[in-house]
């Protein structure tokens, strides 16, 4: 059991009043709040080790650098990867994503197929579009059902020799819909496929074991996992990151530079050129560490309770439609009121302070799948209580009834 009170005591601004009224905070799935842990070891880097990385003989540069491979290390155990050398730094999921499939838009060629899903955030649809356009290769997509569920079945039909990619997220943003990336996984593999997930939405919810998913890429954001924000992680199978080009060039990436020919270094460093986000880099291990002290298991059983009772109040309220009623689902409850645009909800709640998310959320093809211009989304984390859904459930009362 988490003792809830005590957890919310390292989160300085969860004390904090907006528009004179107790902040509640349940936009988790756009950004963590981050504990006073991550606070303090960011101002601790840059008061007693701020220095450049990997290439000054000085203290403080050795310092910085081991620091910075140790939360390299730390990340590694945290997702049970094979070697440090698998995991590099980014600026974000985005940029993990954006990485493979320009590696991807070199390798391939007309008549190849790249596979995704319907329910993707536009992070993981246009890095692949550019992919094709780029090299010739089909996009297909995985169609899913009313439920905001990927249907399997067409999934199999679309796999053939011809595919060599398939990326899907672990968890929809959108609908909280927990896919079934497993069964993805093994059915890509059986054809030759690599398989990226897109783990943003997952990572602060499941702590994901890249060798037992047998994934070939697995991307995630720091700061969704209470980490510093411009921080991310891509893990690739050292086979895949050894074939894939470099994304960018510059300093770090390189073994020798001549005028006429540059070789590049080995793994990680051939994909992480320039001075990286030292700070935050050293911080997101701190970040993780925190998560796994209070231990993913607990997060995960805590946050479906809240999910659960969540989703009972808002039914309560005549006129709620969740979108996303998927079987398996994150703690994530995308909703409309009959009549009442989602941008009028999100600004009253505002005023009451209640923090949502309203619009698209980044996966257009989703609201044109169901039909509608966007939702209310509330997402909840393992500092959320259940008092804060009853504030909630009262300031969406008060705003339909303002609204109707």
């Amino acid at each position: 059991m988490l003792d809830i009170n005590k957890i919310r005591e390292d989160f300085p601004i969860l004390k904090q009043k907006v528009n004179g009224k107790p902040l509640v905070y349940f936009d988790n799935a756009a950004t963590a709040q981050k504990p006073k842990v991550v606070e303090d070891a960011i101002v601790e880097y840059y008061e007693t080790i701020n220095a450049n990385i990997h290439r000054g003989v000085h203290t403080l540069s050795q310092l910085a650098t081991d620091a910075y491979e140790e939360s390299r290390q730390k990340i590694k155990a945290h997702l049970n990867a094979k070697e440090d050398r698998e995991i590099i730094f980014t600026a974000g999921t985005t940029f993990g994503i954006n990485l493979v499939a320009n590696g991807f838009g070199a390798l391939l060629k007309e008549g190849d197929e790249i596979i995704i899903s319907a329910m993707e955030h536009h992070s993981n649809i246009v890095p692949w579009q550019f992919a094709c356009e780029r090299s010739g290769a089909t996009l297909k997509v995985i169609p899913m059902n009313q439920n905001g569920e990927l249907l399997m079945d067409e999934y199999d039909k679309l796999l053939s020799k011809n595919t060599k990619v398939v990326a899907v997220n672990h968890i929809s943003n959108a609908l909280g819909t927990i896919n079934p990336i497993e069964y993805i996984i093994k059915k890509a593999h059986e054809v030759g496929a690599a398989v990226l997930i897109d783990g943003a939405q997952a990572t602060p919810h499941i702590k994901p074991d890249v060798q037992a998913l047998d994934c070939d890429f697995y991307v995630f954001s720091g700061h969704k996992v209470c980490g510093p924000t411009g921080t991310g992680v891509l893990y690739g199978k050292e086979e895949w990151l050894n074939q894939l080009p470099p994304y960018q060039g510059g300093g770090e990436m390189i073994k020798t530079v001549t005028f006429e020919k540059t070789t590049y270094a080995c793994l990680p460093h051939k994909f992480e050129a320039g001075t990286p986000n030292i700070a935050g880099g050293i911080v997101l291990g701190y970040a993780l560490d925190y998560m796994n002290e209070i231990g993913f298991d607990n997060i995960a059983a805590y946050e479906h309770e809240l999910l659960v009772y969540g989703t009972e109040k808002l039914l309560e309220i005549e006129g709620v439609k969740i979108i996303g009623t998927a079987k398996e689902k994150a703690s994530v409850i995308s909703f409309n009121i009959d009549g009442i645009h989602p941008y009028d909800i999100g600004v009253i709640v505002d005023k009451l302070g209640v923090a949502v998310r309203t619009g698209h959320h980044c996966t257009q093809p989703i609201m044109d799948f169901f039909g509608i211009p966007g939702t209310i989304r509330a997402s909840f984390s393992f500092y959320n209580t259940k008092e804060e859904i009853d504030t909630f459930i009262a300031a969406v009362k008060k705003a339909k009834m303002m609204l109707s």
